[in-house]
């Protein structure tokens, strides 16, 4: 959802869309800060739910009103709630039910099962945006427009696997994964940004790139791939280069996949001791919890200093997988104005998984565990 394209009304907090859907008329949302927390609301539509200010506004008001609702009282509802008494037939059933779905489920690792369990309502979770996703990438061939997806983070920070869960279901004609190794002699000597221009979208198409031009801004000068003038160049440039993209209708979002430490260490470990995933351990792997504050420093002067309006960062907390990668799926629809958009799902940020630039900077002053 752009805010930008929303206008304030007479009341507080009440805000209504510039454009108007040719059924649905105009859309009413409400903006504002409780609990030192931000809430974006869509109430409803102009014709579609007969809706003036003073009608929407009463919706806000009692949307506040349910933020405010004492634990107590809900507590005190549930407990009004007469409990379903489970006889001995129905627990039994319920076991004969789940045996079986489960099959020999005693043969089985029960910590895995327990993950593969998990791992299917994570994936039932996901479908409604997936499905969103596919609506996008349409719209975005209908109308020939570009879209670029940055994917930025430190090592085993989940950026492959959001990419896998973003471009499942998409049509694969109209969209590309970008994943570049170290420059060849002819690309160190050309302009910085020409190897990846190279691999810019053309109408209607979304590129993914897993890792990007920013590798000049935390792992180049980390490990001596680039000279310290070439680093200060590029963070001086870097902001007018995206510039001129976004004037130019690309839609770029920029997406920091924030690990903690400690999260970062048992992935590792994982790696090492899991036949499956031994491949993606690499030697810049097992230097990367040595150099940790390195990264830190670099990370803390890459989003303060490329992080714009036209061009900002988005900062997701990366320890639970699911839970980011909902929260880049969300940004990616929330960056584009798509006919058909559910409306009945949720696409307003967890602020505890999708943080601000400002938030994170903040944090990072203080101690470097993310």
């Amino acid at each position: 959802m752009d805010l930008k394209q929303f206008n304030k009304t007479t009341h507080t907090g009440l805000f209504i869309s510039e454009s108007e859907h040719v059924s649905y008329g105009k859309k009413y949302i409400a903006r504002f800060q409780y609990n030192n927390k931000r809430f974006v609301k869509v109430l409803g539509y102009t014709k579609k739910n007969h809706l003036d200010d003073e009608k929407a506004y009463e919706l806000l008001l009692k949307y506040k009103d349910s933020l405010s609702t004492p634990q107590s009282m809900v507590k005190a509802s549930v407990k009004t709630t007469k409990p379903r008494v489970a006889t001995n037939s129905a627990i039994n059933k319920d076991c004969e039910a789940m045996k079986n779905i489960l099959g020999e489920y005693n043969k089985y690792d029960q910590e895995a099962l327990k993950e593969s369990i998990q791992a299917f309502y994570d994936s039932e979770e996901m479908k409604p945006y997936q499905i969103e996703l596919i609506k996008m990438q349409n719209f975005l061939e209908s109308t020939n427009k570009k879209m670029i997806i940055l994917f930025e983070g430190r090592d085993a920070s989940g950026k492959g696997g959001a990419i896998r869960r973003i471009t499942r279901y998409m049509n694969n004609k109209h969209y590309r994964v970008v994943a570049l190794g170290k420059p060849n002699d002819t690309q160190r000597s050309q302009w910085f940004f020409q190897r990846y221009i190279e691999h810019f979208p053309t109408g209607g198409e979304v590129v993914l790139f897993d890792r990007s031009w920013y590798n000049r801004a935390m792992v180049e000068p980390i490990f001596g791939f680039c000279t310290p003038e070439e680093h200060e160049i590029f963070m001086e440039d870097v902001l007018n280069f995206e510039h001129d993209l976004v004037r130019q209708n690309i839609i770029l979002i920029k997406l920091y996949f924030s690990v903690s430490k400690a999260e970062q260490l048992r992935r590792f470990e994982r790696r090492m001791t899991d036949p499956l995933r031994q491949w993606k351990l690499s030697e810049v792997d097992l230097q990367a919890q040595d150099l940790w504050d390195d990264f830190s420093e670099k990370k803390y002067e890459m989003l303060k200093r490329t992080n714009s309006n036209p061009a900002p960062w988005y900062v997701v907390r990366s320890d639970d997988k699911h839970k980011a990668r909902l929260e880049a799926v969300k940004i990616i629809l929330n960056s584009v104005d798509y006919p058909n958009k559910n409306y009945s799902l949720d696409f307003s940020p967890n602020e505890d998984f999708n943080i601000s630039v400002q938030k994170e900077l903040a944090r990072m002053r203080k101690q470097k565990d993310y």
